[in-house]
């Protein structure tokens, strides 16, 4: 997987980190101080959108009184507690970073989520000396599943779209890594496990956490 690669981007929710059942809670508990029930269609609805899209999305559909700048700012001030004490990184992905780092391949993260909380991410989990690149939704001019965040970083990490790796759990960001050129890993997580099949069909690789994959990269590497 690794071979030919000079780059590998993260996704942050549910990619790099187990985050995503965090944020169906933090939409219920939100939604539910305007008296507003979690409709079931607003995950799928919602896939994909920058931290500013997504807040624009809420305030046009659910005719929220905030501006949008207060509502990205509760949903931080929600969700960093959280980030900081029930959010673990996914199974493996620490070793996996030590690999890519002891083999030259620079790392970068894109995000749809707020600048803010991935710096919290990264600061919790020590994780500041492996990442040379964090681009956020709000970086670029459109959301996933455009290309523009992943081309962003490539750009950024000076490294050319076909020699960069995607590590992505949801379908719009999968379409991003490929729109953009790169190989993609989708990534298992209980959010999306109802599109497995479709997430394998879409990327280049699937993987249901780093732990194999750590093993195998390592085994190859001392070969």
């Amino acid at each position: 997987m690794l071979e030919n690669i000079d780059a590998v981007i993260f996704d942050l929710d549910g990619s790099l980190v187990d985050s995503m059942w965090m944020w169906r809670q933090i939409d219920i508990e939100y939604l539910g101080k305007f008296g507003i029930e979690l409709p079931e269609d607003l995950q799928e609805a919602i896939e994909g959108m920058s931290f500013s899209e997504t807040a624009g999305y809420f305030k046009e559909r659910f005719r929220l009184p905030d501006s949008i700048q207060q509502i990205k700012s509760d949903w931080n001030a929600m969700a960093w507690d959280k980030y900081s004490n029930e959010v673990p990184l996914k199974e493996g992905v620490d070793d996996f970073l030590e690999i890519c780092r002891e083999q030259g391949i620079l790392l970068g993260i894109a995000t749809s989520n707020s600048r803010e909380l991935v710096q919290n991410v990264v600061s919790v989990h020590g994780l500041e000396d492996y990442f040379s690149c964090i681009m956020t939704g709000c970086d670029v001019a459109k959301g996933k599943p455009a290309p523009d965040i992943y081309l962003a970083v490539a750009n950024e990490l000076n490294v050319e779209p076909g020699r960069c790796l995607v590590f992505e759990d949801i379908i719009p960001g999968i379409l991003a890594g490929k729109a953009a050129g790169m190989k993609v890993c989708a990534v298992e997580d209980a959010y999306s496990i109802t599109v497995k099949e479709e997430k394998m069909l879409a990327a280049d690789y699937y993987i249901e956490d780093f732990t194999g994959l750590s093993k195998n990269s390592r085994r190859k590497r001392i070969s």
